[in-house]
């Protein structure tokens, strides 16, 4: 069972997973079924909890609001995504700032965010700025708009249509 969640893991792209257990364990048949079910309820129960770690990150846009695509501006660097059935979806090439708020210090979770992407390759340095190496799933449009302006940010007025609609105004109709 182990080898197949980290597998799963591995396949759903939310974590950095170093554990290298595979999952060829030569189980009985009747323990196989048994842990079919038992991985079953693990995928049933951890999205009810709020735990979407083996919940594959990118997925098919459900409806329209979630296909237009938004833009997040600051400093002149642009970013590109939209909303996902997950949270939000930072697309690959986007920018963001380089150096951090001084503001984010006193609530510094968006700092260990971008940290922890810049650790996994996720964000890169570019000259004087941060791009995203590849598409990049977060949890809700502000925590995206969080780390790219490298500091809290409002997502739902920072991110905006090709007319400049906010999020806030897009999702209100």
């Amino acid at each position: 069972m182990e080898g197949k969640l980290i597998d799963q893991a591995r396949q759903a792209g939310r974590a950095l997973v170093i554990n290298g257990q595979s999952s060829g364990a030569k189980l009985p048949e009747s323990d196989r079924e048994d842990m079919e079910v038992f991985l079953e309820k693990i995928n049933q129960l951890l999205p009810v909890l709020g735990v979407e770690l083996l919940v594959i990150a990118t997925g098919k846009a459900k409806t329209d609001t979630e296909r237009e695509m938004l833009y997040c501006e600051i400093k002149g660097l642009k970013a590109r995504g939209h909303l996902a059935p997950n949270g939000f979806l930072v697309l690959k090439g986007s920018q963001a700032v380089l150096n951090e708020r001084a503001s984010s210090q006193k609530y510094p979770w968006p700092l260990n965010m971008r940290q922890r992407l810049k650790d996994e390759g996720i964000l890169s340095v570019n000259a004087d700025h941060l791009v995203f190496t590849r598409d990049e799933e977060f949890s809700s449009p502000s925590a995206a708009a969080a780390v790219i302006h490298g500091g809290h940010a409002n997502g739902l007025t920072a991110w905006k249509n090709k007319n400049g609609k906010t999020l806030k105004d897009i999702e209100g109709n």
